[in-house]
């Protein structure tokens, strides 16, 4: 992780901290917290793991053209990889997860890292998915001007245009390759035009799973799965307070805090998944004490579970962190070699 990408991280969480807490009584959110009814925070970690689970499933169908993995053996890489999401920045989790990869199934990583990438631009697209349903169904209050729906617009335009880009390169990933050697030969020195090729090459192959219709769609409807048990977790957490609002309204607010998170930030999303939630559930009347209460006794239960249980699983593979910032250095190599 290069200096300038951990503070840029930083300062990013410290401008979203501060938009988050403008206005309120942290007294008020402490007492929200204190009263809340913790007894559903049990069903609420449950069905996340379940949706965890999914997202094994989901990434071992993906993996099949390479090797097939077992859910069961897949699942602590999974687990390791959102552990890492949540004590480094800039998702570095994503890169972890496939060095465990290579350890455990000899999967070479820049392969794993394309269907990771595949993965979280059908996140993207459900997230959007979720925005664009629920905004009819629970419109947003002084939404009139439809700045809200202009800006989802342009994000799903985005997403849309990377995942044709990734079924062309599927499609067609030797006519892409050739097309790709013709640039970086004319265009790059040799020695940077080579690994970067062949890095190409790698990353093509873990594309496969594209390129049947077959599995675009169970992919996708294994996503849709996905982000719905984790809008009934936040539907269960918002049991334990003293406030409403429609489960269209926490898709909406699910799809919009999930979005932010692909921004930079310091580890564990902090600043970048609150601010958002807490504005989204203030639009629909609820006060801003209250939100702020639930939204971060939600960033907790989201964050803490799957952090310990990722911890214990680094142990057991006999990870240390000082080996992690060794897999991180070296994967990068791999990737690049």
């Amino acid at each position: 992780m290069k200096r300038w990408q951990f503070w840029l991280g930083i300062l990013i969480s410290v401008i979203f901290v501060w938009m988050a807490l403008r206005g309120l009584s942290l007294d008020r959110v402490w007492l929200n917290i204190r009263n809340a009814n913790y007894w559903w925070l049990f069903p609420s970690v449950l069905v996340y793991f379940v949706a965890v689970w999914a997202r094994t499933w989901r990434w071992g169908y993906m993996l099949r053209p390479l090797k097939r993995v077992s859910t069961t053996r897949l699942f602590p890489v999974v687990v390791i990889g959102y552990m890492g999401n949540n004590i480094f920045p800039f998702r570095a989790g994503e890169l972890l997860r496939s060095y465990v990869l290579r350890l455990r199934e000899d999967i070479p990583i820049s392969a794993s890292i394309a269907t990771v990438v595949v993965e979280r631009v059908f996140d993207g697209l459900v997230m959007l998915a979720f925005v664009f349903i629920a905004l009819p169904l629970t419109p947003i209050p002084g939404d009139d001007d439809g700045r809200v729906r202009a800006i989802v617009t342009i994000a799903s335009g985005a997403f849309f245009l990377a995942m044709v880009v990734f079924f062309i390169m599927a499609a067609f990933p030797d006519q892409f390759y050739r097309l790709a050697k013709w640039f970086g030969d004319r265009l790059l020195p040799e020695k940077i035009a080579n690994p970067l090729l062949q890095f190409l090459r790698r990353f093509l192959s873990g594309l496969e799973s594209l390129r049947s219709f077959r599995s675009v769609l169970m992919i996708f409807f294994t996503s849709v799965i996905i982000w719905l048990l984790e809008t009934v977790k936040y539907w269960f957490i918002m049991q334990a307070f003293d406030f409403q609002v429609t489960f269209f309204a926490l898709m909406l607010m699910n799809g919009v805090v999930n979005l932010a998170t692909t921004l930079p930030s310091a580890p564990g999303y902090v600043g970048t998944f609150d601010e958002p939630g807490i504005e989204i559930l203030k639009l629909y009347g609820v006060e801003g004490n209250i939100a702020a209460a639930y939204t971060l006794v939600l960033h907790v239960a989201l964050w803490m579970p799957i952090t310990i249980l990722g911890g214990y699983f680094m142990i057991r593979e006999g990870l240390s962190l000082s080996a992690i910032s060794q897999a991180m250095q070296g994967s990068e190599e791999e990737v690049i070699v």
